[in-house]
């Protein structure tokens, strides 16, 4: 364990002398009660299922399009948001680009303190220094870096209280994903595929930092699920990156991650085999770790297709009979609702263009079209490196039984090439490329996962990285790829309202909290957060 340098402004004194909310203290009971109470937000999916439906109802279709900008809330720091603020009694915990953190008054964007991590020069990174959010319990909250480690911080004052690290950083491994707290374990994931790292899922106890235990995303020899790699080390740089949020069944005790590419991600013949467990979704004993089932939604992956999305639990009727659900739209295109017990597909379908397959067959596996197999010379494949979707969080509405997703369509030409490894340095063994004159675009969809069906869309103009938020009201949030947070009528899919933001949203379309009876809506975007509400009644 080693203390980084750690920088605290705005100390508790401080935020006594002018008013600040002081801090709360959340239980696990809270956690389970998930957004029960309206004026907090205190997980990364707003509750353990991770639907992203707010219950909160005084922003309403009719009304949305008088919001206006409370406050805006600048870092001053380089780099994009892609974080789920926790919310608490009247403060925001905010994590940002390069370990930067700060907790800020909920009603004036005033900061109270701010948190900066002392970062490595040789840091080992993909795709952008940023983080994802907070997790919270007690009066701790909890933080992964970039530098492969977990922090605790004090909630009232930003100070460090340990930190442990979960891998070397030095070998290519870093984290970027918001924690899950589980009772008295707090649950994390590493990332680094892009550098023949070796995936985990972690727990550590709240309290200590101690390890409680480990779940390797790659199977090793002997292990169940080895056999899927070629014999030799392969297994040791296989990939499997954990960087989105898991969800948690307390009924079942079971949590659920989706798991990222293989590695190397394009080259094909350094890796035979369905190469278990990436690019799937694993769901395992919160106690133990253990693994209870998993599914692989893209056996021996060759385009980098992450299932490192939002793994969405829910209540379905189907075919007359109740169901728990897992809902996922992946990377590769597909569409899929997944039997909660057992793991089994009870429906999949493409939402977006799929030119490598277009349809799951009777065994759960994709049956494969001809001419997708990454080369020297290149093949066109349908969805491109990015995917039908991503890291962005999609939401759930159980009052229109609709599930909502920003969809992205769009082909690349994929390359692949043998490459020697060589411990931190990138081992992608391929890359991909997008024509020039190919029109793409992206769009807000809603989809029945009963039936995998498409009920309405939106279309944007161009690709869209935003989440989507959705409220008991009948709205749904989102944002396009030109910096425009909009409202929709969740029923209808017709645009209610928008606002340019100068920047386009990231991973989330915002959070909404309840506070002095005001309903706010909270926009992360660029550097910036934004809160609207609706103006106020003289």
């Amino acid at each position: 364990m080693r203390a980084l340098l750690m920088i605290v402004i705005a100390s508790a004194t401080l935020a006594a002398q002018t008013g600040a909310p002081q801090a709360p203290q959340v239980t696990s009971q809270d956690l389970l009660d998930g957004l029960k109470d309206p004026t907090r937000w205190l997980t990364y999916g707003g509750n353990y299922s991770g639907q992203r439906n707010s219950p909160l109802t005084q922003i309403t279709p009719e009304n949305v399009g008088q919001l206006v900008a409370q406050w805006t809330f600048q870092t001053g720091t380089l780099g994009s948001f892609q974080t789920t603020p926790v919310v608490a009694d009247g403060v925001l915990y905010v994590t940002g680009f390069n370990n930067n953190a700060w907790a800020i008054d909920a009603r004036s964007g005033r900061q109270i303190w701010r948190y900066r991590r002392d970062l490595p020069d040789d840091l080992k990174l993909c795709c952008a220094a940023v983080n994802r959010g907070f997790a919270v319990l007690g009066d701790r909250l909890f933080m992964a870096t970039l530098d492969a480690h977990l922090i605790s911080l004090d909630m009232k004052t930003g100070s460090l209280l340990y930190d442990v690290e979960l891998a070397d950083h030095k070998l290519g491994y870093s984290a970027t994903v918001a924690p899950l707290v589980v009772k008295d374990k707090v649950i994390v994931g590493i990332a680094g595929a892009e550098y023949g790292i070796r995936g985990f899922i972690d727990a550590y106890d709240v309290q200590t930092g101690k390890r409680a235990w480990r779940f390797y995303t790659v199977a090793g020899p002997g292990e169940p699920g080895g056999r899927t790699w070629p014999e030799g080390d392969a297994y040791k740089r296989g990939g499997g990156s954990v960087w989105v949020t898991g969800t948690y069944d307390p009924q079942l005790n079971t949590v659920f991650y989706g798991t990222g590419n293989p590695g190397p991600d394009y080259y094909s013949s350094a890796r035979e085999g369905d190469n278990l467990y990436t690019a799937s979704l694993v769901a395992l004993d919160a106690d133990t770790g253990q693994l209870r089932w998993h599914y692989q939604f893209t056996p021996h992956d060759v385009h980098d297709w992450d299932s490192t999305q939002v793994p969405v639990l829910g209540d379905l009727t189907i075919n007359g009979q109740p169901r728990k659900v897992v809902m996922f739209a992946n990377r590769n295109g597909f569409f899929y609702t997944l039997d909660r017990l057992t793991g089994k597909v009870i429906v999949a379908k493409p939402f977006v263009q799929t030119t490598w397959a277009r349809e799951v067959g009777p065994d759960g596996r994709p049956v494969l079209l001809p001419g997708h197999l990454p080369d020297e010379d290149g093949e066109k494949t349908c969805p491109d490196l990015g995917g039908g979707t991503n890291y962005m969080s999609p939401s759930y509405d159980p009052a229109t039984r609709l599930f909502f997703v920003t969809a992205r369509e769009t082909c690349a030409t994929f390359f692949a090439y043998d490459q020697k490894f060589k411990a931190g340095e990138q081992y992608t063994g391929g890359a991909t490329t997008r024509p020039r004159d190919q029109k793409n675009f992206g769009a807000l969809r809603a989809i029945d996962p009963v039936t995998a069906e498409r009920k309405w869309e939106f279309r944007y103009t161009s690709l869209s990285s935003s989440g989507v938020l959705t409220t008991a009201s009948g709205l749904v949030f989102a944002g396009d790829g030109d910096g425009n947070i909009m409202a929709f009528d969740s029923r209808t899919g017709k645009n209610l309202w928008h606002y340019q933001l100068g920047f386009s949203m990231r991973s989330t379309a915002g959070t909404t909290y309840m506070v002095d009876g005001r309903q706010y809506l909270l926009v992360p975007s660029g550097s910036a957060l934004t809160a609207f509400a609706l103006p106020q009644r003289p």
